[in-house]
């Protein structure tokens, strides 16, 4: 579920509360359903067995962040059912909370609907200037199924239950204001949606063929584990122009759920103010542009497994553990372990850690003319968080900058690696794993871009031969400090100690 979700995937995209993040795995495995918070380490209730950190076993609260120092694994980010919102605890999204009642429970094997207050199976139908209420536990709005195709034009639709399942909720759309069921599709311009239940996502997609096309409509989710638009099972949501907010936790604003999901942003502004409940929480695939997303009780946006989020001339802010996130919690709601963020254009605000955290996962970041900016003055940590295997849950990151300014310090735990590459006239102005504690770095430069060093720096590879001459390097600023290298992974480098532009050395790690 999206957001750092897990059950209602605070981890999960926040979905149910951001998918539950899963968080660390001990010896012994507990199954859970609940999701938690940022504080709780929340994973998909599925998640394994919890560890002495914060995070919950909730759905990996999607859209929520784990939380901890340095933008590392404290807890998971809201964003689905949690997802949605990232687990908390980890960063997840937050998903529904052990204990029962509204938003609790694991989900059914086959996918459930529930009743509509309108529903149409099958066939076509136009409704225009109505208005359509729901008030019943697992009751939507709407329900579109069997091949149906509705158009909704200036509909308000406004639900008021909650749903008997955070899972069922996040995973299948269970008591949405508007769902589209495998094969069917929805077309709504104008009028609004608004949902008051926890669970209740406003408006859904789930299944191969299911597809909501919106526009122009106003969306409201107050309950927990309540999305603002989501897609799960392969479903597609295409939104252009948008005015979303959501306020409950492990809810984001999109996200997408287990099976994955495509959804389309075009312009709009996406708010959550939720605990773990990012702007944008993927299990899916997540392409925005021209939008506007705040989240002020979470990360920006959350990426969980071999997933994407791909933003272009938009603007994203997250407020609580970090900018963006990329993970993989194993609760089940995201396969593989190569996440995906891009972004061109536009901005990335980071109130509170990092702007970008990796953690028991590969990641690939590509920036290319991205206004970033952190307040912690970290730019990138890869580290260990209390998702996946004690031992073995670090953080592999490549981040490629083309054209990209870069404000702050890497950061790199002992079971991490980061590759970074600048080119076309990019800038780093920071220091380089000032702890010497990465299992290795590397860093590339080509000939236009350049590294200002802040800080004493260590690097495990420097590729840098078109800015170095003789015994001097043109393109790393040093300002007097001193970057270390390992004479054994740069033959090329023949152990020799160079002056760097304005002051320092780059000089063999065995000097230091």
């Amino acid at each position: 579920m999206g957001q750092l979700q897990g059950c209602g995937k605070q981890t999960n995209k926040g979905m149910r509360a951001l998918h539950s993040l899963v968080p660390i795995t001990v010896a012994v495995a507990l199954t859970a359903t609940a999701c938690g918070s940022a504080a709780t380490a929340s994973t998909n209730a599925k998640a394994t067995a919890t560890t002495a950190s914060p995070a919950t076993t909730a759905k990996k609260p999607s859209g929520a962040t784990p939380s901890g120092s340095g933008g590392g694994g404290g807890s998971a980010p809201s964003g689905s059912r949690p997802s949605g919102s990232p687990p908390s605890g980890t960063g997840g999204s937050g998903g529904a909370s052990s204990g029962g009642g509204p938003g609790a429970g694991g989900a059914s094997s086959t996918a459930v609907t529930g009743t509509g207050s309108y529903t149409l199976a099958g066939g076509t139908a136009t409704k225009s200037a109505a208005t359509i209420t729901a008030a019943s536990t697992n009751e939507s709005g709407v329900v579109v199924k069997s091949a149906g195709k509705l158009t909704l034009s200036d509909v308000t639709v406004s639900t008021t239950g909650a749903s008997s399942s955070s899972d069922d909720s996040s995973f299948y759309g269970l008591d949405s204001g508007v769902l589209a069921f495998t094969g069917s599709s929805v077309n709504e311009t104008g009028g609004s949606v608004t949902t008051t239940g926890n669970g209740a996502n406003a408006v859904f997609a789930y299944g191969s063929g299911a597809t909501v096309t919106i526009s122009g409509t106003k969306i409201t989710a107050t309950g927990q584990y309540s999305h603002g638009i989501m897609a799960s099972g392969g479903g597609t949501v295409a939104a252009s122009n948008l005015d979303i907010s959501t306020a409950g936790g492990s809810s984001a604003a999109v996200a997408t759920d287990r099976g994955g999901g495509t959804i389309t942003v075009n312009g709009g502004t996406y708010k959550t103010t939720g605990s773990t409940s990012p702007g944008l929480y993927s299990t899916g695939t997540i392409t925005a542009s021209g939008a506007t997303f705040d989240a002020t009780g979470s990360e920006a946006a959350v990426v969980e497994g071999s997933n994407s989020i791909t933003v272009t001339d938009s603007s994203l802010t997250g407020s609580i553990s970090r900018g963006v996130m990329i993970y993989q919690s194993f609760s089940g709601d995201a396969q593989g372990e190569q996440g995906r963020f891009t972004g061109t254009g536009g901005s990335l605000t980071a109130l509170s850690g990092p702007l970008f955290y990796v953690t028991n996962t590969s990641a690939m970041i590509k920036l290319s003319g991205v206004k970033l900016s952190a307040s912690s003055g970290i730019v990138l940590n890869a580290a260990a968080g209390n998702w996946g295997t004690s031992g073995s849950n670090g953080g592999n990151v490549t981040l490629d900058a083309a054209g990209q300014t870069l404000p702050g310090n890497v950061t790199v735990d002992k079971l991490s690696t980061a590759v970074l590459n600048l080119t076309d006239g990019s800038s780093l102005t920071g220091a380089i794993d000032t702890a010497n504690t990465a299992k290795s770095v590397t860093l590339s430069l080509d000939k236009t871009s350049k590294w200002t060093v802040t800080a004493n720096s260590y690097l495990t590879v420097v590729d840098d031969s078109a800015a170095i001459s003789g015994t001097t390097i043109s393109n790393i600023i040093g300002n007097g400090h001193t970057v270390y290298y390992s004479e054994s992974a740069n033959p090329s480098l023949g152990g020799k100690t160079y002056t760097l532009a304005g002051g320092g050395t780059l000089t063999p790690a065995s000097q230091a």
